[in-house]
């Protein structure tokens, strides 16, 4: 049996049912999650000034969480706007744009390549390495900013991650949490990725080319995005002081120096933040070679301006998003790190508290594990990692498992896979920042066209489910 809960856990509720309600108003939650933050800080140590102490410290907890993703983020677009000024931007789109003639293809095109690279290097580096060379090309052909971004998100934040069949951490973690061998939770998870995936992302285009009929679909970051493909500036004078074939030497060189990474990753085993490193790394190599060559007196300066763009855009990006991470992080280890061992004694977490008592609860069988197990997944993906509630999903699917007699398999690859759909970057603000600023996209805008097209997916795959246990 869990811990009791207490205050503490309803305090952490309510306020993430006002966050849902608020975000699906379309407004935004930023004063909420801090009041929440506070609260939540004065019920556990019935302390103002701590509460007021622990706001600010979980803002420097969140920052400190994000600030991979924020750097390499900010090396991408520092330099984006070197290439987009000397012109190399288009050099490198006109070859693409001939293999990506249509939306549809943007769209599938983008969305398999961002599934293949993630299934070897998890998807952080693969939205960099993709974005970087396809938005363009597919702004180009009229697939929108938005569109690109969710392709990414659904192909390999959804289908990759939630699989990861070939890094295999997902599966190892849920597997040792239900005791079952790895092998077995990879072959249960396989027919549900597959419908999980054709559902979402079959759902998700056509909401996307229904939309872009009708005239609704949010625009937000295409100028930019455009403005890369045609070699412009962002005030739209085209800025272009190196000779053509000098621009096509330069972008083999780019496309090279990326293709190095990819062999790189595979060859010494890089994986995520060691493989979104490397990238950034070679973003911030480019950047700097690039523009020495290109401005050359001028080069010293011309690199810090860049930076500067560079640091400003991921700032500015990631600035609303802060105080809600701040929050769904108090959820998890964020808490103790933040006020302490405040926690109630046997705590292993204000969300891992909630889903052992949600299991505890509800009368078992086949049907209701397998909800119970997209549910569980559902709070635990709250958080916006993806990763931090799998094993709890992959104990609960033991326990259910062995109330009801069968489908420990089928339960904890059901299990992952809501947690990660929901927590890895697909529905979570904070979690699909890499995508939306690659795009140029409002990542709330992104989570909210998300939001749809994972609901139908997760309701569809839990049935299908059903019929597996």
């Amino acid at each position: 049996m869990g811990v009791e809960l207490t205050w503490l856990h309803g305090v952490y509720v309510l306020f993430v049912i006002l966050i849902i309600v608020t975000m699906m108003m379309r407004r935004d939650t930023s004063l909420l999650c801090m009041i929440g933050i506070g609260l939540l800080g004065w019920t556990a140590t019935g302390s103002v000034f701590t509460a007021v102490g622990g706001l600010f410290g979980s803002f420097i907890y969140a920052i400190t969480e994000l600030l991979p993703t924020i750097l390499v983020i900010s090396m991408i677009v520092a330099m984006s706007q070197v290439l987009t000024e000397t012109g190399i931007n288009e050099a490198m789109v006109k070859p693409v744009s001939s293999l990506i003639k249509t939306p549809a293809l943007a769209f599938w095109g983008i969305g398999i390549a961002m599934m293949v690279i993630s299934w070897f290097f998890w998807p952080s580096p693969a939205v960099a390495l993709i974005g970087a060379v396809l938005l363009p090309a597919a702004i180009c052909v009229g697939l929108p900013a938005i569109g690109v971004a969710v392709a990414m998100n659904l192909f390999g934040h959804g289908i990759a991650l939630s699989g990861d069949f070939i890094i295999q951490g997902a599966p190892t973690l849920t597997a040792k949490a239900a005791g079952l061998p790895v092998t077995d939770v990879i072959s249960a998870s396989v027919p549900l990725v597959i419908v999980m995936g054709a559902v979402t992302t079959i759902a998700a285009y056509w909401y996307l080319r229904k939309d872009m009929k009708s005239g609704l679909i949010p625009m937000t970051g295409d100028t930019a995005a455009k403005d890369a493909a045609t070699g412009k500036s962002s005030g739209g004078i085209s800025v272009k002081p190196l000779s053509t074939p000098t621009q096509k030497w330069l972008a083999a060189a780019v496309v090279l120096l990326f293709l190095l990474d990819v062999i790189a990753m595979f060859v010494l085993d890089l994986k995520g933040g060691d493989a979104t490193a490397l990238v950034g790394g070679t973003a911030l190599l480019i950047l700097v070679g690039i523009t020495l060559f290109a401005h050359k007196g001028a080069g010293l300066e011309k690199v810090t301006a860049h930076l500067i763009e560079g640091f400003q855009f991921g700032f500015k990006v990631f600035g609303p998003v802060i105080p809600i991470a701040a929050f769904f992080y108090m959820g998890d280890s964020g808490f103790g790190k933040v006020f302490g061992e405040t926690l109630p004694q046997g705590s292993h977490g204000i969300v891992n508290d909630l889903g052992v008592a949600l299991a505890h609860t509800i009368p078992l069988s086949k049907e209701v594990a397998a909800l119970a197990l997209t549910g569980i997944g559902v709070i635990t993906g709250l958080d916006g990692s993806g990763f931090s509630g799998i094993t709890l999903a992959g104990s609960l699917a033991q326990l259910f498992a062995t109330a009801i007699g069968t489908g420990a398999d089928t339960l904890t690859a059901l299990g992952q896979i809501s947690a990660i759909w929901v927590g890895g970057g697909t529905i979570i603000p904070w979690a699909l920042i890499p995508a939306a600023a690659i795009c140029r996209v409002d990542p709330f805008e992104l989570a909210r066209r998300n939001l749809y097209p994972v609901i139908i997916g997760l309701l569809v795959t839990t049935i299908f489910a059903m019929f597996l246990i």
